[in-house]
Protein backbone atom coordinates (compact mmCIF):
# COMPACT_ATOMS: atom_id res chain seq x y z
CA UNK A 1 0.00 0.00 0.00
CA UNK A 2 0.97 3.27 -1.04
CA UNK A 3 1.84 5.98 1.70
CA UNK A 4 0.90 9.44 0.30
CA UNK A 5 -0.46 11.00 2.68
CA UNK A 6 2.69 10.03 5.08
CA UNK A 7 4.64 11.55 2.47
CA UNK A 8 3.04 14.35 1.74
CA UNK A 9 2.97 15.57 5.63
CA UNK A 10 7.34 14.97 5.07
CA UNK A 11 7.51 16.85 1.64
CA UNK A 12 5.26 19.95 3.61
CA UNK A 13 7.99 19.94 5.98
CA UNK A 14 11.04 19.81 3.04
CA UNK A 15 9.46 22.40 1.62
CA UNK A 16 9.93 25.43 4.37
CA UNK A 17 13.29 24.27 5.32
CA UNK A 18 15.50 26.94 4.74
CA UNK A 19 18.63 24.71 4.15
CA UNK A 20 20.22 24.07 1.48
CA UNK A 21 23.52 21.77 2.19
CA UNK A 22 27.06 22.34 -0.04
CA UNK A 23 27.42 19.31 -2.30
CA UNK A 24 29.31 18.71 -5.39
CA UNK A 25 28.91 16.29 -8.32
CA UNK A 26 30.36 12.89 -8.03
CA UNK A 27 28.82 12.77 -4.03
CA UNK A 28 25.84 10.23 -2.94
CA UNK A 29 23.46 11.81 -0.55
CA UNK A 30 20.57 10.21 1.32
CA UNK A 31 17.67 11.83 -0.13
CA UNK A 32 14.19 11.97 0.71
CA UNK A 33 12.49 10.63 -2.69
CA UNK A 34 9.45 10.32 -1.78
CA UNK A 35 6.25 8.09 -2.11
CA UNK A 36 6.32 7.52 -6.30
CA UNK A 37 3.91 6.41 -8.89
CA UNK A 38 4.10 3.38 -10.79
CA UNK A 39 8.09 2.25 -11.53
CA UNK A 40 9.26 5.61 -10.40
CA UNK A 41 11.62 4.65 -7.91
CA UNK A 42 10.19 5.74 -4.33
CA UNK A 43 12.50 6.50 -0.80
CA UNK A 44 12.07 3.73 2.18
CA UNK A 45 11.59 4.64 5.96
CA UNK A 46 9.78 7.53 7.71
CA UNK A 47 11.57 9.80 5.66
CA UNK A 48 11.20 8.34 2.41
CA UNK A 49 14.90 8.24 1.64
CA UNK A 50 17.19 6.62 -1.04
CA UNK A 51 20.60 7.41 -1.87
CA UNK A 52 20.88 9.56 -4.88
CA UNK A 53 24.11 10.29 -6.87
CA UNK A 54 24.55 13.94 -7.73
CA UNK A 55 25.72 14.12 -11.40
CA UNK A 56 25.49 18.09 -12.61
CA UNK A 57 25.03 20.71 -9.65
CA UNK A 58 22.62 23.32 -11.64
CA UNK A 59 22.60 25.70 -8.65
CA UNK A 60 22.69 25.72 -5.18
CA UNK A 61 19.00 24.92 -4.87
CA UNK A 62 19.22 21.99 -7.89
CA UNK A 63 20.87 19.03 -9.14
CA UNK A 64 20.44 16.66 -11.61
CA UNK A 65 20.84 13.39 -9.77
CA UNK A 66 20.61 9.67 -10.02
CA UNK A 67 18.94 7.57 -7.58
CA UNK A 68 20.60 4.16 -6.49
CA UNK A 69 19.80 0.75 -5.79
CA UNK A 70 21.36 -2.21 -3.95
CA UNK A 71 19.44 -4.65 -6.49
CA UNK A 72 22.05 -5.51 -9.36
CA UNK A 73 20.71 -4.78 -12.74
CA UNK A 74 21.84 -5.21 -16.23
CA UNK A 75 20.98 -3.53 -19.56
CA UNK A 76 21.68 0.33 -20.43
CA UNK A 77 19.11 1.70 -18.11
CA UNK A 78 21.32 0.53 -15.28
CA UNK A 79 25.44 1.30 -14.18
CA UNK A 80 26.93 -0.68 -11.29
CA UNK A 81 29.42 0.10 -9.08
CA UNK A 82 30.74 0.42 -5.55
CA UNK A 83 31.23 3.48 -3.43
CA UNK A 84 31.93 1.55 -0.41
CA UNK A 85 34.36 -1.69 -0.52
CA UNK A 86 32.46 -4.68 -1.36
CA UNK A 87 28.87 -3.34 -1.18
CA UNK A 88 27.49 -3.26 -4.77
CA UNK A 89 25.27 -0.57 -5.92
CA UNK A 90 23.20 0.35 -9.25
CA UNK A 91 22.71 3.88 -10.59
CA UNK A 92 19.32 3.70 -12.03
CA UNK A 93 20.14 6.16 -15.13
CA UNK A 94 16.47 5.77 -16.96
CA UNK A 95 15.34 7.53 -13.41
CA UNK A 96 17.37 10.30 -13.50
CA UNK A 97 15.84 13.63 -12.93
CA UNK A 98 16.17 17.38 -11.28
CA UNK A 99 16.15 17.57 -7.68
CA UNK A 100 16.06 20.35 -4.76
CA UNK A 101 18.40 20.52 -2.70
CA UNK A 102 16.25 20.84 -0.01
CA UNK A 103 15.60 17.24 -0.62
CA UNK A 104 19.53 16.24 0.58
CA UNK A 105 20.09 15.26 4.03
CA UNK A 106 23.77 13.51 4.56
CA UNK A 107 26.52 12.31 2.29
CA UNK A 108 27.15 8.62 2.45
CA UNK A 109 30.37 8.62 -0.31
CA UNK A 110 31.33 9.51 -3.38
CA UNK A 111 31.72 7.94 -6.99
CA UNK A 112 34.93 7.43 -7.90
CA UNK A 113 36.42 8.97 -11.03
CA UNK A 114 36.47 6.71 -13.65
CA UNK A 115 33.03 4.95 -12.76
CA UNK A 116 31.40 8.27 -13.17
CA UNK A 117 32.97 9.34 -16.24
CA UNK A 118 31.90 5.86 -17.42
CA UNK A 119 28.29 6.37 -16.01
CA UNK A 120 27.86 9.70 -17.53
CA UNK A 121 29.17 8.41 -20.97
CA UNK A 122 26.27 5.44 -20.46
CA UNK A 123 23.72 8.18 -19.24
CA UNK A 124 24.87 10.27 -22.55
CA UNK A 125 24.01 6.93 -24.70
CA UNK A 126 20.96 6.43 -22.80
CA UNK A 127 18.98 9.56 -23.03
CA UNK A 128 20.60 11.54 -26.55
CA UNK A 129 21.77 8.86 -28.47
CA UNK A 130 19.30 6.15 -29.02
CA UNK A 131 21.03 3.16 -27.92
CA UNK A 132 17.88 1.69 -25.44
CA UNK A 133 18.69 -1.60 -25.01
CA UNK A 134 15.74 -3.63 -22.94
CA UNK A 135 17.04 -4.59 -19.62
CA UNK A 136 17.71 -8.26 -19.08
CA UNK A 137 14.91 -10.09 -17.64
CA UNK A 138 16.23 -10.78 -13.94
CA UNK A 139 16.18 -6.73 -13.74
CA UNK A 140 11.90 -7.69 -13.92
CA UNK A 141 11.11 -3.96 -14.66
CA UNK A 142 8.53 -3.29 -17.55
CA UNK A 143 10.54 -0.22 -19.10
CA UNK A 144 11.36 -2.46 -22.52
CA UNK A 145 12.67 -0.90 -25.83
CA UNK A 146 11.43 2.21 -26.54
CA UNK A 147 12.46 2.43 -30.18
CA UNK A 148 9.57 0.83 -32.10
CA UNK A 149 6.92 3.23 -30.45
CA UNK A 150 9.10 6.21 -30.30
CA UNK A 151 9.89 5.65 -34.55
CA UNK A 152 5.97 4.84 -35.14
CA UNK A 153 4.86 8.13 -32.97
CA UNK A 154 7.34 9.99 -34.68
CA UNK A 155 6.52 8.80 -38.04
CA UNK A 156 2.97 9.51 -37.47
CA UNK A 157 3.15 12.95 -36.17
CA UNK A 158 5.55 13.71 -39.36
CA UNK A 159 2.90 12.84 -41.62
CA UNK A 160 -0.13 14.30 -39.81
CA UNK A 161 2.13 17.90 -39.62
CA UNK A 162 2.57 17.41 -43.53
CA UNK A 163 -1.22 17.15 -44.08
Amino acid sequence: MKKFNEWNEVKKETEVTNKYPLFKEREIYNTKLGENIGFEQSGKGDEFVRPVLVIKKLTKEMFFGVPLSTTPREGSFFYGFEFIAGKHSTALLVQTRLFSSRRLLNKIGMINKDDFKNLKENLNNLMFDGDFTSPSKSASRPEGNCNSDYTTNKINNASSDNE
